[in-house]
């Protein structure tokens, strides 16, 4: 990756509304800017409203920390975003995500050893990036498992991790200092 296009600012580079939007984000439970949120301070209005939904995906979710980060791995490999699999790929593996299927995902390929709950999420939001939407069978089991908010919630974690990825993947937000990139180079399309 090329030069980081929308790099940290100083204080004294940003306006009293970003200054107030930095605030309030280290108050929550991140305790910090980076990753994102950098390029996103651009934006402190958007920042602020996008924050407040990644609190709860991340946080608060209706389908619990495992699966929530396991939706993540999906939406960073998926773009290909080597900041956002750097952080989540170690809370999903705390979180009891295997190895074997973190690496999997990495690869590109289909884990074989997941649990059911990982499978339907696999699933479902396989089928959404490959066919913008889902079938009946797909939908039938996510809802069976997770129920309605549970779905919505698994979809707005793809959704919302996509637009980090995209936005970090477009202002060439960097790696923190010493980790190299941890994602896979994936086959090329013949």
């Amino acid at each position: 990756m090329s030069q980081d296009r929308l790099p940290p600012l100083s204080e004294g580079e940003m306006t009293p509304e970003q200054i107030a939007s930095l605030a309030e984000l280290t108050s929550g439970p991140r305790g910090k800017v980076g990753g994102p949120f950098v390029p996103l301070l651009r934006s402190p209005e958007l920042m602020n409203r996008l924050q407040k939904v990644g609190e709860y995906l991340r946080y608060h979710n209706s389908i619990g920390l495992r699966n929530s980060e396991f939706a993540v791995l999906i939406a960073a490999r998926h773009w290909s975003q080597p900041f956002e699999w750097h952080i989540h790929s170690a809370i999903a593996k705390k979180e009891g995500v295997s190895e074997e299927t973190i690496q999997s995902i990495n690869e590109g390929r289909r884990p074989t050893q997941m649990n059911e709950d990982e499978s339907i999420i696999y699933d479902l939001l396989g089928e959404l990036k490959s066919h913008h939407s889902v079938s009946d069978p797909t939908w039938k089991r996510g809802i069976t498992r997770f129920g309605e908010q549970g779905v919505v919630d698994m979809i707005a974690h793809f959704g919302y991790y996509s637009l980090l990825a995209m936005l970090m993947n477009a202002s060439r937000t960097p790696l923190p200092n010493g980790v190299s990139n941890p994602l896979a180079s994936l086959p090329a399309w013949d």
